[in-house]
């Protein structure tokens, strides 16, 4: 099976990068939904029915912790998003045939920053833990993997830069 162009395993993995892609926004939409019923229900607590447990009246009162969990872990779906988007572009490249389009090195980038900015945002999830009743025995880990791979997707860029350069001194050769 080849590795480029139409039917390929790209244009297979392409179709997997649109459904979790589509995934993703369902579950960004659902989490802007709770956040916003979270805010609504901890600002206005009168809007909660009689009927319902005391449980849920005290989850309303920690209503701007749990909305700040809830930012938080809507922004890292943000984060993923915009992996899987760019992702999605690069494959289409793969799919034309076309692996050192030179915006690919520029998706590349951007997949590396977004790695690393999701791994400060656990860093950032760890130190602000203890602050938060409800969230107990949370152990900090380096992990080497993360950042290894963040320098991995840094140096494939550079890669696609090189091949997108050496494609363009191709195209001018007579």
């Amino acid at each position: 099976m080849r590795a480029l162009g139409p039917g390929s395993v790209s244009s297979f993995l392409k179709i997997i990068l649109d459904v979790v892609f589509a995934a993703l926004w369902i579950a960004l939409g659902a989490v802007a939904l709770v956040l916003l019923a979270t805010l609504l229900f901890s600002f206005n607590p009168d809007l909660l029915p009689a009927v319902l447990t005391s449980n849920v009246v005290t989850v309303a009162r920690r209503g701007p912790l749990l909305a700040g969990a809830l930012l938080g872990f809507g922004l890292s779906i943000g984060g993923v998003l915009v992996i899987v988007h760019s992702l999605r572009q690069i494959f289409v490249t793969l799919t034309a045939g076309d692996p050192f389009h030179p915006r690919n090195v520029r998706r590349l980038r951007l997949i590396g920053l977004m790695l690393a900015v999701l791994e400060l945002g656990r860093y950032a999830v760890w130190s602000v833990s203890p602050l938060v009743p409800w969230v107990k025995d949370v152990r900090p880990d380096f992990s080497l993997t993360s950042w290894f791979s963040v320098l991995v997707v840094f140096v494939l860029a550079e890669v696609f830069r090189e091949g997108a350069r050496l494609r363009r001194e191709a195209e001018l050769t007579i």
